[in-house]
């Protein structure tokens, strides 16, 4: 155990995420391990190696069944239908996969084919996840993507058509040299699509991308809390409720896969890069993450050796952990979840909350705690408190 505490253990939700690492072109302000497609993408020896990954970890996650299935990159939708059939037909006959499960596949305008998606909803996938990030051109083309203004804004009927009534659009704020306006007219025609679920974040220059090497012109932070409060207000409107710091959903509508990692589940991931977190019985978390080159991943899979690390987490990196998701959330955690997720007793954190308690960061009622409104603006604080 992690604790010398009598905390019964209680089953830990396991999702499953399977990366898919080709994508048409990078984009510059992209640190995913994601590589341009330059060649043929070697579609069935990489459903071999996801194949052959999966076939070595069952020994680890038996017993359990899947919660919810994320298929992201990359980008996913470049594999045809009949790869992401097998994949699929190939989790099914492996796996023990509760009835209704979320499958959700990434997806990018400009790789849209209306029977294609028809195809990929008849293989089982039932939401989607398009990145469309603006709808502006000028936007679009310094953010390096390759669609235009029209793919993004006929994404959604294709979607619909294909027979999703389940989907998320991406959408970014804080480009280059956008204006208010410009983010609000993004949103706009992001909410007139009519998705279930918006994911609107703020773009951030991250290390090792074309944008942190050469940094463009991005606008100054009072520009960007305009855009975000006023954008927070138009999806209000719109009937999107916030429950995460850059999630908004339909009411019911939040995306499972995505709740599972805030609430601190457990994930296998296999693919090139992929990481998961893994709780044993005797209550020990092990972190892994899986080859990031593709060529180099399938070499290793096809040996039973697809992971590149494993990583046992301390009963401090489990507490910082579970802080780091679950200060995400609008609606905060209760003590139980934590002892649920951690198998630790909840006295580990209790004291530290009620200081940001008293600093006003943090709101709690009866045994449910969650960040104050002051709090939500400064996440990084509270997380910071559990290093």
């Amino acid at each position: 155990m992690t604790s010398s505490s009598s905390v019964i253990p209680t089953p830990i939700p396991l999702s499953l995420y399977i990366h898919i690492p080709w994508c048409v072109k990078k984009c510059p302000y992209c640190d995913f391990n994601s590589h341009e497609a330059r060649n043929k993408i070697p579609e069935d020896r990489y459903l071999d190696a996801l194949i052959k990954d999966l076939e070595n970890e069952l020994p680890n996650i038996w017993g359990r069944s899947i919660e919810s299935v994320f298929i992201g990159g990359g980008t996913p939708s470049l594999f045809s239908a009949e790869g992401i059939d097998r994949l699929l037909r190939s989790l099914r006959e492996r796996l023990t996969i509760r009835p209704n499960i979320e499958i959700t596949m990434e997806a990018n305008p400009g790789t849209f084919e209306q029977e294609k998606f028809k195809a990929y909803r008849q293989a089982g996938i039932n939401r989607l996840s398009v990145g469309i990030q603006s709808y502006n051109d000028q936007h679009l083309k310094t953010l390096g993507r390759i669609h235009g203004s029209e793919e993004a804004l006929k994404a959604a009927d294709i979607v619909q058509n294909a027979g999703f009534d389940n989907y998320n659009l991406d959408l970014m704020f804080g480009l280059p040299q956008q204006t208010t306006e410009e983010a609000l007219s993004d949103l706009k025609k992001a909410i007139a699509a009519k998705p279930n679920h918006i994911s609107w974040y703020q773009l951030t220059i991250e290390e090792n991308t074309l944008f942190h090497y050469s940094p463009p012109p991005i606008p100054n932070d009072e520009l960007i809390w305009d855009m975000q409060q006023q954008g927070q207000l138009l999806l209000k409107q719109a009937g999107f409720e916030q429950y995460e710091v850059s999630a908004y959903a339909q009411k019911n509508q939040q995306s499972k896969h995505n709740m599972n990692y805030w609430q601190f589940g457990d994930y296998l991931g296999i693919g090139a890069g992929a990481h998961g977190k893994i709780t044993v019985p005797d209550g020990s978390i092990t972190r892994h993450t899986k080859f990031r080159h593709p060529e180099e991943y399938m070499k290793q899979a096809e040996n039973n050796k697809a992971r590149s690390t494993e990583k046992p987490l301390k009963k401090d990196d489990i507490t910082f952990e579970f802080m780091l998701n679950i200060a995400r959330l609008k609606n905060g955690f209760t003590s139980e979840l934590f002892e649920d997720r951690t198998w630790m007793t909840f006295s580990e954190i209790e004291e530290k909350l009620e200081t940001l308690i008293k600093d006003g960061l943090i709101l709690k009622k009866n045994k449910h705690y969650k960040p104050s409104e002051k709090g939500y603006l400064f996440v990084n604080d509270i997380v910071n408190r559990f290093l």
